[in-house]
């Protein structure tokens, strides 16, 4: 049995050297196939892993409470594209926001609304996202921190205080190099003193947040936006293993200070961090899903390449088949070989394709972090297995059949085409 396998393997060998040009032309297609295999499934699996790290710098024990168009879904197109077409739910205020703080789990919360405004200091304009917010957010949101001065206090807030704090961006475009606290910007031809300036964060989505201008909630409803109500309110627990708990009773709360006894009728949102990482989990699987199916089309297309040289050979080789028959040679031994020769082509496809993934995901990665993104992208275990599995595969169901039909030649007939 030994024996026999060496000999096929042998025999698999030397024809694919005779034949090194048709070789490589099939393995090229494989090649392609694994190494578009790898790199989608690693670099789905980085940037999934990038979005829930960056979402996670908000705290896993935090809450969002933001305002929903009524009758749609708080993640669906309609809430989205309403709100985008002008839409304005005005029913979030400050009450609600009091009201929520005195819940049994959560341990703050800072209330929330924002615009775009044009910011100036001398002849320097730059058009920046102001958020308005009370003057908790540091101790909800971890990833608000104070690199100098210091952040503003409710009685800021209660006194409509012109007084902004300023992400790191900002401060070099406005201030360069020069201290920055102390200084007075212009928002809508109004001075406001920079009594604060934040850490580096780095972007999130569309929001870079080292170009935010923070100010008192108050300060912004009423001096610059003149409304008296609110976009969103973000909460913190106490308490982790409570959340879902706590999410349901800011839902019930929220209903009752507005009056809401039907659920498809809900002005507001709650979606605690954690949910969102579940979703933003789900969805990148599903596209990694998608991507692959898609990926899969050139594998597929290596494989019926393989069957059309395999069948190629066939033919060129049928006296060399009736031979080997003629001299006692099984149809078992025949199809073994031929087997063997796709899988050898797929296999060695398989292990090329991994290295070149490997140094194309290296490469992105440097690309990436020269753009500023701490993107690591490699070569996951699971992409390797997937690569591998999906070679084997193509070969022997690819090969197989040219394979059987090499096995079936009746020796008589194999040699009369001599």
């Amino acid at each position: 049995m030994f024996q026999e396998l060496r000999l096929s393997v042998k025999l698999a060998i030397r024809n694919l050297r005779t034949n090194i040009g048709r070789t490589v032309l099939t393995l090229f297609g494989i090649v392609i196939g694994i190494t578009s295999v790898i790199v989608i499934m690693s670099s789905g699996q980085g940037v999934k892993k990038y979005i829930l790290d960056l979402v996670g710098t908000f705290g896993n024990d935090a809450i969002q409470v933001e305002v929903k168009v009524p009758a749609t879904g708080k993640t669906s197109s309609q809430n989205a594209l309403g709100q985008a077409m002008g839409i304005q739910i005005t029913t979030l205020n400050e009450r609600d926001a009091i009201t929520l703080a005195k819940l049994p789990n959560v341990a703050a919360f800072y209330s929330a609304n924002f615009t775009q405004e044009i910011t100036s200091f001398g002849s320097i304009k730059k058009r920046t996202l102001l958020f308005g917010t009370s003057e908790d957010v540091p101790a909800v949101d971890p990833g608000v921190k104070i690199a100098e001065g210091s952040f503003f206090t409710a009685s800021d807030d209660r006194s409509l205080a012109q007084v902004v704090v300023i992400g790191p961006d900002i401060k070099q475009t406005l201030f360069g190099d020069a201290n920055a606290v102390g200084q007075e910007i212009k928002i809508k031809n109004k001075n406001y003193k920079v009594i604060g300036v934040l850490g580096a964060r780095g972007a999130f989505g569309p929001v870079n947040y080292d170009e935010l201008v923070y100010l008192p909630v108050k300060t912004l409803q009423k001096k610059i936006l003149g409304i008296d109500y609110l976009r969103n309110v973000f909460v913190k627990v106490k308490d982790q293993s409570l959340l879902d708990v706590t999410v349901a009773d800011i839902t019930d709360t929220l209903r009752r200070n507005h009056d809401i006894t039907d659920p498809d009728k809900d002005d507001f949102s709650v979606t605690s961090l954690k949910e969102v990482q579940d979703i933003i989990g789900t969805v990148f699987n599903t596209i990694n899903i998608l991507l692959l199916a898609l990926t899969s089309i050139s594998l597929i297309v290596g494989g019926v390449g393989i069957m059309n040289v395999m069948y190629v050979s066939v033919v060129e080789r049928t006296f060399e088949i009736g031979l080997r028959k003629a001299v006692g040679a099984k149809s078992g031994d025949i199809l073994k070989q031929f087997l063997l020769e796709a899988i050898f082509v797929t296999g060695a496809g398989g292990i090329v394709g991994i290295i070149l993934g490997f140094l194309l995901l290296f490469v992105l990665s440097l690309v990436f972090a020269r753009l500023g993104f701490n993107l690591s992208l490699s070569v996951t275990s699971q992409s390797v297995l997937v690569a591998t599995g999906f070679s084997v595969a193509v070969g022997i169901i690819f090969g197989y059949y040219p394979a059987r039909s090499a096995s079936r030649l009746s020796p008589m007939d194999a040699l009369r085409k001599e």
